[in-house]
């Protein structure tokens, strides 16, 4: 396979790195074009009032371009400029921490498989649910490769996603795969205030889902029980009951 691979990371982000040689030794051809910095929760953003720049990376076992812009802009460039040709799939990853529920719309590395889907193509957010620092990655990343194959694109309708999440800890302790909805849950937002050396607050976002709002067997729910979750995401917001619904009271 020709891949795009990606993610809000950065280009020097570990997860990209295991998915980089995960499929370069399983022999296929792998462009890398990702953020030069941490691009995480910028959602579908793009640039738009200055330049968007690219350089080379090349090391002994790795290369790719990195981007001085978003996820999104990263995607956009490389379909539209960069490559020699369109991929046959772009796979976006892997990302340090769960990307499930509400972190869909917030999420760098789903917002840039999404516009890769948008140009229907194969499109796959891959993410693992832990921040820790010096996670070896590379299981994921070999057991991503052989599952990616597995996804029937010419059934699947136009413009999904696959949203893939490992669960934290070592692959051999993850559950099984489970195709799951997204849960409905959302955040609890919380800010904790500081103090600069002058003396002016700032904040920093924390909080989380609630346990108890999250809907059972959804990818939350699972992905907390140690499974790999698996769910199809499509991007087309029109509520069509609410359309009817208005266009009744507006009539």
């Amino acid at each position: 396979m020709d891949v795009l691979v990606t993610n809000d990371d950065g280009i020097h982000a570990r997860g990209l790195r295991a998915l980089y040689a995960a499929l370069s030794e399983a022999g296929h051809t792998v462009h890398v074009v990702a953020p030069m910095c941490q691009q995480s929760g910028v959602g579908h953003s793009l640039t738009f009032f200055e330049p968007v720049r690219a350089v080379e990376i090349v090391e002994p076992d790795f290369r790719g371009l990195g981007v001085f812009g978003t996820p999104t802009d990263c995607v956009k460039l490389a379909l539209g400029i960069l490559l020699p040709q369109m991929p046959d799939i772009v796979i976006s990853g892997i990302n340090a921490g769960a990307n499930v529920g509400p972190d869909i719309l917030y999420s760098g590395t789903v917002a840039a498989a999404t516009e890769a889907a948008l140009e229907e193509l194969p499109s796959i957010a891959v993410s693992h649910d832990d921040h820790t620092a010096g996670v070896d990655l590379l299981p994921q990343a070999r057991h991503l490769v052989e599952l990616a194959p597995r996804f029937d694109w010419s059934s699947l309708p136009k413009r999904r996603v696959i949203n893939v999440n490992y669960p934290a800890g070592p692959l051999s302790q993850a559950k099984e795969i489970k195709v799951c909805p997204q849960t409905s849950a959302v955040w609890k937002n919380v800010y904790a205030e500081r103090r600069d050396p002058r003396g002016n607050p700032y904040w920093w976002l924390e909080g989380g889902i609630p346990p108890g709002t999250i809907n059972s067997g959804s990818d939350k729910d699972l992905l907390n029980k140690g499974h790999i979750t698996v769910t199809p995401l499509r991007f087309e917001f029109t509520d069509e009951k609410s359309m009817a619904f208005l266009q009744d009271t507006l009539a």
